[in-house]
């Protein structure tokens, strides 16, 4: 696909933080502000959620549709999550950033790892609860899980936060409000950058240059 003279490519960002820091509850608020973002929305196997919507939330298939795609080369990245796989859509990922969106992969570090590699351009978020209490509290007050599936979780998050110092930015879910800010900032100000801003304001520097 040929990218329009008067259209930047448009910024992948890598979004990770452990389980029950409240990312995706942070990227719904920035989403609901800034609706030019795309969020990528991956394909899983695990069991579609109450109030879950397929196409919305997760694009749900089997694990033999996921191994048949995956054996066609369509992921970006993929990774096994307690027992689930998850993969990125490639063609629909490359075709959003040549038009000139933003697009957001919320995955985990082992995903990031993989993305950042094969695209090296992309900026990486990561987001940490303001303690271990909390953390648990939140994983807790979910009341969907029973006890063992809570330890499961907190051993899990407490690896996920090891691998913090291997992105880009990162933003502290304590106060929801202020980190909502904080991640919208981060989007905000990496659009406003000389070279971004020369190709999208092209008309208007033009005109004020005569």
């Amino acid at each position: 696909m040929t990218q329009s003279k008067n259209t930047a490519k448009g910024t992948l960002y890598v979004v990770s933080a452990p389980s029950g820091a409240g990312k995706t509850s942070l990227l719904k608020a920035v989403l609901e502000r800034m609706p030019d973002l795309k969020l990528s929305i991956s394909h899983t196997t695990r069991q579609q959620r109450p109030g879950e919507v397929d196409g919305s939330d997760y694009h749900f298939v089997t694990v033999e549709a996921f191994k048949q795609m995956l054996d066609e080369g369509s992921f970006l990245e993929h990774a096994e999550v307690f027992g689930n796989y998850y993969g990125t859509s490639k063609i629909w990922l490359e075709q959003q950033l040549q038009q000139g969106h933003d697009v957001i992969l919320e995955i985990d570090w082992q995903g990031a790892r993989q993305v950042r590699k094969l695209m090296p351009e992309c900026r990486s978020i990561f987001i940490l609860p303001p303690s271990q209490q909390e953390l648990l509290n939140r994983l807790t007050g979910r009341g969907q899980d029973s006890e063992e599936v809570i330890q499961s979780r907190m051993a899990a998050a407490n690896q996920e936060i090891t691998h913090y110092d291997e992105y880009d930015y990162l933003v502290i879910n304590d106060e929801f409000e202020e980190a909502s800010h904080q991640l919208a900032s981060i989007f905000t100000a990496r659009r406003l950058r000389l070279q971004s801003q020369k190709i999208r304001q092209a008309a208007l520097i033009n005109d004020l240059l005569g």
